[in-house]
């Protein structure tokens, strides 16, 4: 090994120590619940896959190796059927080649036509012989150039139209004296005899001396091993083939009035034997049989189903059990935690369990309990602080009385300079009446709450003086649910609102506007509604107005924009304890809407004010 390959002595050992870890990393973010199914997948399900497989591949192996068995078995039993037909009719072949009295038959030369009948039924009255030569079912005929012969079954010139015949030219191409032949009869009539042929021809020159030439041809009976091959009932498909031309099937392909077909299965032989019979090649396919990869494992569901059974079912059932134990108790943990932002921790009713999970929920009503009585023991503090609070939020809103004063005492001066300039007319001590209601409001700082019903007041007041400014151009509309006017607010809450929409909303629009106050409640909350039909506002300084009256505070008024409105938000949430909501909607040219919503059960009734 070169020095250059070799690692420091446990380097190996710490690399893997760094993959479990980053491992176990990642896995510490995964529920308990999931690392249980990583857990039954990686140890039973994938182990489980792959000895199923094993199992399976040698079942399928052994059906495979029993179904080639099968298929040899078939194979051998088809060439032992046919070998055995031809060698009946080889021994009948021999017979003749043997037999002198035949012999001189047909090398005697008759005189007379009466002299060779004489002679033929004296061959006819051998029985013996004929039985012989017509034993298991072939068909028998003997040639003979002898001209002398007259044509009669079984006897026949060897003429020349024999001779031309395709069975004697493949015999003289031979060169043997005995051949297996099989071929395609165009002469014969199917509905008389078969014209598919297998015959066995053999010359008869056993006698030498002989001058003529002679010869034996059988046909075996092919119907008779077409219907042998049927009545084999083999059990996957058998094939006989010649010259690639099927000589006999168990699946058809055996009609005797036609032509040999060819075989085309190919992709189906499951096996196949090749072997000669007298100069004639033969082979024998077998076919696998239909649905050949499915049946071993058909066969063996029982056992494939206990498998999974055992293997599968029962791990998944047990982990399930175990991740009941684990994720049930851990939810209940969880649980409350979760509501830990209550003033109480609550305490476990039933800890169960003498595990890692037990021991920790023992825990957990300790602490609990600890810290339930640190609650208990800081709570009085806790009240003196709130009471700091309320004395820090009340001199807050001393100072945003004596900021929001002259802001309104301007503007409502400000309308009046502009009306008398403008009109000319002696309408000013209506006006200065209307201004002095709204100045004493200014003045009284006894409380800051009023009425929904005063407050609705205040705001008819700045209206009227508005009205009188703007004339024709503004007009208003006041609606308050009788239920409402009882509850408090804090003061000029509305006449703030009401004012922002005649300065920013009416003020700047050439043509009349209209502004409506409305009053009422929704479900658990009080409505206060400010509407008006001025130019609306554009979308940019649109969100920035609803960030700032949601988060409105003393830092805010500080800064320059909307003093009234953010005085006005402020107060209030810091009346319901930030539970205020607000929302503003604005279209540009069509107006704005502007919605507080409190929650009634922050409200202040008629005689409960503070």
């Amino acid at each position: 090994m070169n020095i250059k390959d070799k690692r420091p002595e446990g380097f190996w050992l710490r690399k893997l120590h760094r993959i479990i870890d980053r491992i176990a990393e990642r896995l510490n973010d995964y529920r308990v619940e999931k690392k249980l199914v990583i857990l039954y997948v990686c140890c039973v399900l994938f182990p489980l896959i792959i000895t199923d497989s094993v199992i399976l591949a040698v079942i399928v192996s052994a059906d495979r190796a029993s179904s080639q068995y099968e298929m040899q078995n078939i194979s051998s039993a088809m060439k032992y059927n046919l070998t055995s037909t031809v060698d009946k009719a080889v021994t009948v072949a021999n017979n003749i080649y043997t037999n002198p009295y035949l012999s001189n038959y047909l090398n005697h030369e008759y005189e007379t036509p009466l002299e060779y009948y004489e002679a033929y039924l004296d061959v006819l009255r051998n029985t013996l012989l004929i039985g012989g030569m017509t034993a298991y079912g072939t068909e028998l005929t003997l040639y003979t150039d002898n001209d002398t012969i007259i044509n009669g079954a079984p006897f026949t010139k060897l003429d020349d139209s024999v001779r031309s015949s395709g069975w004697y030219r493949h015999l003289m191409e031979s060169g043997q004296d005995r051949i297996l032949y099989i071929y395609y009869d165009e002469d014969q009539i199917p509905t008389i005899n078969a014209k598919r042929k297998v015959s066995l021809i053999r010359k008869l020159n056993f006698y030498q001396k002989d001058g003529c030439e002679k010869l034996v041809k059988l046909d075996l009976d092919y119907l008779g091993l077409v219907s042998d091959t049927v009545k084999m009932n083999y059990e996957a498909p058998v094939y006989v083939c010649s010259g690639g031309s099927i000589l006999l099937s168990n699946e058809g392909h055996s009609s005797i009035g036609m032509q040999f077909e060819r075989f085309e299965e190919e992709k189906r032989v499951g096996y196949e034997e090749s072997f000669t019979i007298y100069g004639q090649d033969i082979t024998v396919y077998v076919l696998n049989k239909a649905g050949n990869v499915l049946q071993p494992i058909w066969n063996n569901a029982p056992l494939i189903l206990f498998l999974i059974l055992v293997n599968a079912v029962l791990p998944w059932f047990f982990m399930r059990i175990i991740n009941r134990s684990f994720t049930g108790r851990l939810q209940e943990l969880s649980g409350l935690f979760e509501q830990a932002e209550d003033e109480n921790l609550q305490e476990i009713e039933n800890v169960r369990g003498k595990d890692e999970i037990g021991t920790l929920m023992w825990n957990y009503n300790r602490m609990a309990a600890r810290i339930n009585d640190l609650i208990q023991t800081v709570y009085v503090d806790k009240l003196k602080e709130q009471e700091i609070n309320i004395a820090r939020q009340n001199a807050e809103l001393l100072a945003l009385h004596s900021q929001i004063n002259p802001h309104f005492l301007f503007n409502a001066l400000e309308s009046i300079r502009m009306h008398s300039l403008l009109k000319r007319e002696d309408e000013t001590a209506h006006m200065v009446e209307k201004l002095a209601t709204m100045e004493r409001q200014y003045v009284d700082w006894g409380t800051d709450f009023v009425t929904i019903g005063e407050e609705m007041g205040f705001v008819e007041a700045y209206l009227e003086l508005q009205k009188y400014r703007f004339g024709d151009r503004l007009s208003y509309s006041l609606e308050v649910d009788e239920a409402c006017r009882g509850f408090r607010i804090p003061r000029l809450t509305l006449v703030t609102f009401a004012e922002n929409a005649c300065v920013h909303g009416i003020e700047s629009k050439s043509t009349p506007g209209w502004i409506f106050v409305r009053v009422f409640t929704e479900g658990e909350f009080l409505c206060l509604e400010v509407e008006d039909t001025g130019n609306g506002i554009t979308e940019p300084f649109l969100s920035e107005l609803r960030e700032k009256m949601a988060s409105a505070g003393i830092a805010s008024l500080k800064k320059t924009g909307s003093v009234g409105i953010m005085n006005a938000c402020l107060r209030l949430r810091m009346m319901t304890k930030d539970q205020a909501k607000f929302e503003l909607e604005s279209e540009e040219r069509v107006g704005t809407i502007v919605t507080v919503k409190i929650p009634l059960s922050c409200m202040y009734g008629e005689g409960r004010g503070n």
